[in-house]
């Protein structure tokens, strides 16, 4: 059978046509979202949302473009929805860490304890230079479990706290 005739019986609600249709499509659209996601396990997910999103609006379909077009319009939307999604969620994200340091200092000054410089410091560093500064300044261990703890090599976990020392001595002298 043609993908014309899937197509019209899909869109006329033959589940199994879709079915067969969506089979056909599925890792065209996969490597599709691999290449612009460099991500397997996030183009695994959009995928999927593209199939799903396909299943809810195959009546929708109207034959202007390819069905593989419509299916990559839709694994784009998708993709860029997700984005924004994430995006958002970082800056909210954001938004509460600076909240958290704020409140963490008032609890500190009310009760006439001291706030080091070097904490507003460390809570505007990225985490992938905090963490291993904290574990190794703060806790002590070693640079080989710190690649272990947070699934790095020793010599980057030695590098990024380095690179957070450089950082804390410019930002506190």
């Amino acid at each position: 059978m043609e993908e014309q005739d899937w197509l019209d019986r899909a869109t006329r609600g033959d589940r199994t046509a879709l079915s067969q249709l969506l089979q056909q499509h599925y890792d065209f659209v996969y490597k599709y979202l691999l290449k612009i996601t460099l991500n397997p396990s996030m183009a695994e997910d959009l995928t999927q949302d593209t199939m799903i999103r396909c299943i809810e609006k195959i009546n929708l379909y109207n034959a202007k473009s390819k069905f593989s077009s419509w299916l990559i319009t839709i694994a784009t939307r998708l993709m860029i929805d997700q984005a924004r999604r994430r995006k958002r969620e970082k800056k909210w994200q954001e938004e509460q860490q600076v909240q958290a340091v704020r409140q963490m200092q008032w609890h500190a000054e009310s009760r006439n304890e001291a706030w080091p410089d070097v904490l507003n410091t460390l809570a505007e560093m990225p985490e992938e230079s905090r963490i291993p500064v904290i574990l190794k300044h703060y806790y002590g261990y070693t640079y080989e479990e710190i690649g272990q703890i947070l699934a790095i090599a020793e010599g980057t976990a030695k590098s990024r706290v380095h690179n957070a020392l450089k950082h804390l001595r410019k930002e506190l002298v």
